[in-house]
């Protein structure tokens, strides 16, 4: 397989397991009474910061549950004022990366350091995509092509999906070069389980016409008969029979003497089509019965989506633009992208229930198209937004408030979301534990350090001191205390209920001996902390 290389690559493609875990520390609930913010809180994030923390900071929740990604990064064309500003410490990546991107078309610094900012970020999206998800990333050509290897070398060549192409222009305008540049990517990676959804599209209800009059629902004709298929009557002899007519004539797909010809399925199938009431005896201007098949519109009016999406079917950033204005009463989001454009994706990739991460969110699209298509089929659907610039409140959030309650002539969608900051490090500069956090954060990082799972309680750590919870038979302690040192030893073994095959134990002693410790399936790990306060 080809492989992309750049300056620093060797340094950025581990550089997400270096990434500090941080906490998300919710800011308000929007939309919820009281009651409901005090006692759940709300499912939709919005997270302030820098996305790269902010995708760590999820692992710990939604790891491997992210049914649809979209992402709309900066298409680095050499004009935005964007600054990579991870702290990547190896001098030759620092040389540049601290720099702003330059404008210069053939400056390849500008594209090394475009592909070390997406690199670690794509791969925790990887991270978070569910089995049967997909990721949906926008691109134009200045980075279409590195874009495209990077994610074959992340996800796989073989869980390519495909590269769409979205005619984005309201009306073609010359460029310097001669050409109107209409198309941009979206680029579609899947794991392995992902199954496309047909959708249902306006342009293609037009076709169902006609009215049943006894059932009073609409269909459409599709002719049984097909004439000169290139194959002969010989190849397929259970497709070539007669049809009984309504004045008791025989049908054939073509006069009986000709060798060619045939129809669209056997016999056996035309009954039970019939025996369906689904065939239908037309009579053409010649007095000739043709033969139909009736297709009603709720069981085929979809089709597989196009690799090509007009402006028509998915909007246009003309339109984009004029929606902001719609909300905010002045262009105040220079480059967002049309509601129908992330509401088509969210049809093609999503069912009712499902999560969608947008972690370069912008002026909050899909958060919109998240709200709209939930108030349109009733769906529960829930999204996570990121968004590390300033305007994360005043745009954003914002845009997610007037949706919600309506604005201009748009009807509320209703719903809700919460408000994050990104909070606090895990560790400190020096590896330590960091006893600012709650002893309950501190005990959720622990225990998806250790199972890669969320922590979710049940009954049993209320009856036995330290007990986090048990996971494929194996029981996790977190024997801590903030202000003093705690020792795993015979005592504390004493006050454990929990039945498993192994035990993982944190403590910041273990006065057990190692031969027992074998003997019972007991690790231990000591509580990585400054002792010298305590």
């Amino acid at each position: 397989m080809p492989t992309l290389n750049w300056i620093g690559k060797d340094k950025v493609i581990k550089h997400h397991h270096d990434v500090q875990f941080r906490v998300l520390e919710k800011q308000y609930d929007f939309g919820l009474n009281k009651d409901e913010a005090i006692n759940q809180g709300s499912d939709n994030l919005l997270i302030h910061g820098d996305n790269l923390e902010a995708l760590k900071a999820l692992l710990p929740y939604y790891e491997g549950k992210i049914k649809c990604i979209y992402i709309d990064p900066p298409y680095n064309t050499g004009n935005e004022g964007w600054v990579y500003n991870d702290n990547v410490n190896d001098p030759k990546i620092k040389r540049w990366l601290g720099k702003v991107v330059g404008k210069e078309a053939e400056d390849l610094t500008r594209h090394d350091k475009w592909l070390c900012m997406m690199y670690p970020r794509l791969k925790l999206l990887h991270k978070l995509l569910a089995p049967d998800g997909a990721i949906f990333v926008s691109i134009d050509d200045n980075e279409q092509a590195n874009l495209k290897l990077l994610m074959d070398e992340i996800w796989g060549v073989g869980n390519f999906v495909i590269n769409i192409a979205w005619n984005k222009v309201y009306s073609s305008r010359m460029d310097s070069k001669g050409f109107s540049k209409d198309i941009e990517s979206i680029l579609v990676f899947s794991k392995a389980e992902f199954q496309v959804n047909k959708v249902l599209f306006e342009q293609n209800t037009k076709q169902f016409n006609c009215l049943d009059e006894n059932t009073k629902k609409y269909y459409r004709r599709r002719q049984w008969r097909k004439e000169g298929s290139g194959s002969s009557r010989e190849d397929r002899p259970n497709l070539f029979y007669p049809i009984l007519s309504p004045d008791n004539s025989e049908i054939y797909p073509i006069r009986p003497d000709e060798s060619e010809g045939r129809w669209r399925g056997n016999f056996k199938y035309f009954n039970e089509l019939k025996e369906q009431n689904l065939i239908e005896f037309i009579l053409d201007k010649n007095g000739v019965f043709q033969i139909f098949v009736k297709q009603y519109l709720e069981n085929d009016a979809s089709k597989p989506p196009s690799s090509f999406w007009s402006n028509e079917d998915a909007g246009h950033t003309h339109e984009a633009i004029e929606e902001i204005k719609l909300i905010f009463g002045n262009k105040i989001f220079e480059t967002p992208k049309p509601i129908r454009l992330i509401e088509r994706i969210l049809q093609i990739a999503t069912d009712k229930n499902d999560i969608i991460l947008d972690s370069f969110a912008g002026s909050g699209t899909t958060a919109h198209a998240v709200l709209n298509l939930n108030k349109a089929d009733g769906g529960n659907r829930k999204f996570i937004l990121i968004e590390m610039e300033d305007y994360a409140e005043t745009i954003t959030a914002e845009r997610i408030k007037r949706v919600i309650n309506g604005y201009a002539d748009k009807e509320a969608t209703g719903g809700d979301f919460a408000y994050y900051e990104l909070g606090e490090a895990f560790f400190d500069e020096n590896r330590n534990l960091n006893e600012n956090l709650s002893t309950s954060q501190i005990e959720e990082y622990i225990y998806y350090s250790e199972t890669k799972q969320n922590l979710i309680r049940s009954k049993n750590y209320k009856e036995t001191p330290f007990f986090l919870e048990k996971y494929q038979e194996t029981a996790y302690f977190f024997i801590y205390e903030k202000d003093k040192l705690t020792t795993l030893d015979y005592d504390f073994l004493g006050t454990v209920q929990i039945k498993a095959e192994q035990y993982v134990m944190y403590a910041d002693n273990c006065t057990l001996p190692p031969e027992f410790c074998r003997a019972k399936n007991i690790i231990f790990k000591k509580i990585p902390r400054d002792i010298s306060r305590l």
